[in-house]
């Protein structure tokens, strides 16, 4: 026996493994047995001299395949979903995801910018924000820049607050963030920015602003801020933070000056 059989063994054992995992508390558990049985059968008729229980078994064997496929297609497709969920593939998944909930944000923001309807967005990250969360208004909805747009219109009962981004879902809105207390913010800068300064000050959170005055569209990170992005920029410095990296940003100082 060589190391290209225990390898073939041990991808066979966990095929049946995961397999046996699969049917567990389903109705193919019955299918199974019955599999089995036809199969103890087939190798009895065949010790036992039993020829007509034999052929029997032998012409019915194709048709149980086919009744099995039409009987059991939703486990069939449950089982098809489970691996395309494996690491290998996952990793791929989540990247295309990522890509996506970026443009969904990117999308948001130029358009509220167009609008010069203001936004705060923000995006949680390794540091949980449960406590923000918990004190809006739950909404548990798929990201999509429309309804980031409808949540922020004037006329809407949640436009006024954060919106929170959680695992590329929108967790909450109308949630209230904490003020910067940094000396250095002057009055340049409105709620909607202090209060992104303010949480990036305390957490690794991103937080995405849209002035009501003047539609720019601004990033803190890290308690500082950068403000006068395109969409373009936006977009860049969202991947590069979803992917861990840091961004250089100015100072807070230096974006107030700017303005």
């Amino acid at each position: 026996m060589g190391w290209w059989d225990l390898v073939d063994i041990l991808v066979t054992s966990v095929a049946i493994y995961e397999v046996l995992k699969l049917i567990r508390g389903t109705r193919a558990v019955q299918m199974a047995l019955g599999c089995g049985i036809l199969v103890g059968l087939y190798y009895a008729s065949q010790e036992l001299g039993l020829q007509t229980v034999n052929w029997m078994i032998r012409n019915i064997a194709g048709y149980v395949v086919f009744a099995a496929i039409v009987l059991f297609q939703s486990d069939i497709r449950r089982a098809l979903a489970q691996l395309g969920r494996a690491p290998f593939i996952r990793y791929f998944a989540e990247n295309e995801a990522r890509e996506e909930v970026i443009e969904e944000l990117t999308a948001a923001a130029a358009a509220l910018s167009d609008q010069k309807v203001g936004a705060l967005i923000a995006i949680e990250r390794e540091d949980g924000l449960r406590n923000y969360i918990e004190g809006g208004i739950p909404v548990d909805a798929a990201l999509t820049w429309d309804l980031l747009v409808c949540i922020f219109q004037p006329t809407g009962p949640l436009h006024d607050g954060a919106v929170i981004v959680q695992n590329d879902c929108i967790a909450a809105a109308a949630c209230f963030l904490p003020l910067t207390t940094n000396p250095f913010v002057g009055k340049a800068l409105g709620t909607r920015h202090r209060a992104a300064i303010g949480l990036t000050e305390e957490s690794d959170a991103v937080c995405i602003i849209v002035s009501e005055e003047t539609g720019r569209i601004s990033l803190s990170v890290d308690g500082q801020i950068e403000t006068g992005l395109s969409p373009e920029q936006l977009r860049e410095h969202l991947r590069v933070l979803r992917t861990g990296s840091r961004v250089a940003k100015p100072s807070v100082r230096n974006a107030v000056e700017a303005l």
